[in-house]
């Protein structure tokens, strides 16, 4: 009787120290078969997406009956510090979606994270611009599995265009035009928002109306190597941009949160949208028979590119953490993260550009952006490159900016203030 009590209370000491073991809440139970199941925990920033993730993480599960997921989402502004906390001690997740670019690197330096270099051999096909985004940025390893990129563009409202007997421009004229003919119509012409809560969206809205106009691809270029700076009268131009299209805006566009832009164009007080690819699902969600359009930005006059690009950059990516007590089983989930059947998926259940190779996007919208970011894709330079310093390129113009519109500052003095602020960590060539 004493050895089975002992063996019993052995038992029970087993599976305790089990429920303990590093890796967020990472634990084996039994099931329905009666053998060893492992949990794994999954961290995200989308809480809004617990449902799709369910229904993709079920299907992970059906090939891997001896694995279960938990998908465990905070607030997007909090994840980054909850995220880093996590991963420093032992209750971190097992695997986590992960910022991109200057995003990742704390993490990265810190040594939190598993390299996935020869352990994930889909990653060989991904496009290489999209694993920028989930590269150690001194070391070059690929630390997480990307799962999604976004483009800009401006999204229209196909009626209240065919009412107003205005086609999509082929020129920048052709765009002022219409959004003069919008405005005398009582229609506002672009939804913008600049509000508190919305100026990260400002440098998204200067990418849109002004990547050709400061160069593009062969500016960012020589912004890296050194041969030019931020305070180039390119990019000073395409600054101005902003300014002279503020008219078209929304009133008191520096006092407008993002769901008021949402509504407009949703509700159809509002004609174009200039955003990211992002913003179609949560449109559609508040008016599903919006009959949405999108086109590409034509080159403002004195533009170095005559041609209209599609700025994009990689999301986000998924990567494995070094504490974890299940890292076998975590590799198998990012591994399939890496699959067609998971990027369809993705692309389907969150109407998302998925960044597996391969994957059509269903949504013939998506579709589109997907095929011009291919033609003509070019790289939210702001984004990609200046954030992996403090401060950071695109927190400061942004806060410039949002200057700007209420009168503070000018086009040149923001440019000068973005490269003051980059000069005190970027240096070129490195």
């Amino acid at each position: 009787m004493r050895r089975r009590w002992i063996a019993g209370a052995l038992g029970v000491l087993a599976v305790a120290l089990a429920a303990c073991a590093p890796g967020g809440g990472a634990s084996e139970q039994g099931d329905k078969a009666g053998t060893d199941k492992v949990t794994l925990s999954l961290w995200s920033w989308r809480v809004e997406d617990v449902k799709a993730y369910e229904k993709i993480l079920a299907k992970f599960e059906e090939s891997h009956p001896k694995i279960h997921v938990e998908f465990k989402p905070f607030q997007a502004t909090e994840y980054n510090n909850i995220l880093a906390t996590g991963l420093s001690g032992t209750a971190g997740p097992d695997v986590a979606q992960l910022r991109a670019y200057g995003g990742l690197q704390p993490l990265v330096e810190a040594g939190q994270l598993v390299p996935l270099d020869g352990k994930v051999d889909a990653l060989s096909g991904f496009d290489t611009k999209l694993l920028e985004g989930a590269k150690g940025h001194r070391d070059g390893k690929i630390y997480g599995v990307p799962f999604a990129y976004q483009t800009l563009q401006v999204l229209y409202n196909k009626k209240l265009f065919g009412d107003n007997g205005i086609q999509p421009p082929a020129t920048w004229d052709d765009m002022i035009a219409a959004a003069g003919k919008l405005k005398a119509a009582g229609i506002t012409p672009f939804a913008v928002a600049a509000g508190p809560d919305a100026t990260w969206t400002l440098p998204i809205v200067h990418e849109i109306f002004g990547n050709a106009r400061y160069g593009s691809t062969k500016f960012r270029d020589a912004l890296l190597s050194g041969e030019k700076k931020f305070t180039d009268p390119d990019f000073t131009a395409s600054i101005k941009l902003i300014k002279d299209l503020e008219p078209y805006f929304p009133k008191d566009v520096v006092a407008v949160k993002i769901p008021d832009v949402q509504a407009l164009f949703a509700t159809g007080k509002a004609a174009m949208y200039p955003t990211g690819s992002f913003d179609l699902a949560p449109v559609l969600a508040v008016n599903p028979s919006l009959e949405v359009g999108a086109f590409q930005v034509p080159p403002p006059p004195g533009s170095p590119v005559t041609t209209p690009v599609t700025p994009g950059w990689a999301d986000g990516s998924f990567g494995v953490n070094a504490k974890s007590a299940h890292q076998a089983e975590a590799l198998e989930l990012v591994k399939w993260m890496a699959t067609p059947e998971f990027g369809q998926l993705y692309a389907s259940e969150l109407k998302q550009l998925s960044a597996v190779p391969g994957v059509t996007p269903s949504d013939p919208l998506l579709a589109e952006m997907a095929k011009n970011y291919a033609a003509n894709g070019a790289p939210y330079t702001l984004l990609v490159d200046f954030r992996y310093g403090q401060p950071n390129g695109d927190a400061v113009f942004r806060d410039e900016v949002q200057k700007m519109l209420v009168g503070q500052t000018d086009p040149k003095a923001v440019a000068e203030s973005v490269q003051k602020g980059v000069g005190q960590w970027f240096k070129p060539g490195n």
